[in-house]
């Protein structure tokens, strides 16, 4: 049986006590259901979620890492600062990491192994922009982007490993992809990961769906063969509609 997850990702919101606040609506009305629910704060309200969470069914995030253990890095967040918060998922590539700041498939691949290296579970995103895939791009994009990520790292390294597919034309838009469109990219997801490292690591991986899911889609997107539960944004910021969406995957 594959993971089920469904993931928070705030983004650059919610204070230290905002997300004290959002926590707390969570935690007093999260559903018994299997998937595995987390949450992704900003770097400054990590460490008080981190307590809220202790004992809790509910998972701690991060949105993003850099490659290095230490050093001269002005801004950025290490790997062993994240493990000391009890940090267990971290975001790899989110498409606004990719174009908003830059980061290239080369960076992201030493994210990536630093994640794997130092114990966290990462959440790789994955995706393509409208323009590549109105002109028929979308699997050599995010065939491009595996393949990069994934490169000299072995199945026994990638235990761990979660791919969110975020269809960057449907991020923040309003818009998302068809429980259709994302099946067919989840299945070649999948597909991709069977030619790297066969057919039973790829049958385990948990696939992902990110881009305007709001509890009015959930459920029919994950009633779909390969999609194992979704990367929520703005969705996320609200315990009411957060739950609502765990509350509709479960069923």
């Amino acid at each position: 049986m594959r993971r089920k997850i469904i993931a928070g990702n705030w983004k650059m919101h919610k204070t230290v006590r905002e997300a004290e606040e959002l926590v707390g609506s969570i935690l007093s009305g999260l559903p018994d259901t299997p998937y595995e629910v987390v949450v992704c704060p900003p770097f400054t309200a990590l460490y008080r979620v981190s307590q809220l969470l202790k004992g809790s069914r509910l998972k701690l995030g991060a949105q993003n890492m850099h490659y290095e253990l230490q050093g001269a890095f002005t801004g950025e967040i290490s790997a062993p600062m994240l493990k000391e918060l009890d940090v267990v998922y971290v975001i790899i590539g989110h498409s606004e990491r990719r174009h908003i700041f830059g980061e290239s498939n080369d960076v992201i691949a030493k994210k990536l192994k630093r994640a794997v290296e130092t114990g966290l579970k990462p959440i790789l995103c994955v995706g393509e922009k409208l323009e590549e895939r109105e002109g028929g791009l979308t699997e050599e994009v995010i065939g491009r982007q595996l393949n990069s990520a994934l490169e000299g790292l072995s199945r026994e390294d990638l235990g761990d490993l979660v791919i969110a597919y975020e269809p960057v034309w449907a991020i923040g838009t309003g818009r998302n992809a068809t429980p259709q469109q994302a099946q067919e990219v989840h299945a070649f997801i999948r597909h991709r990961l069977s030619e790297l490292y066969g057919d039973e690591f790829a049958d385990s991986r948990t696939i992902l769906y990110g881009g305007s899911v709001k509890p009015h889609n959930i459920l029919e997107l994950t009633k779909e063969r390969d999609v194992d539960g979704a990367l929520v944004g703005g969705a996320s910021l609200s315990a009411e509609s957060f739950l609502e969406i765990v509350e509709k995957a479960h069923k």
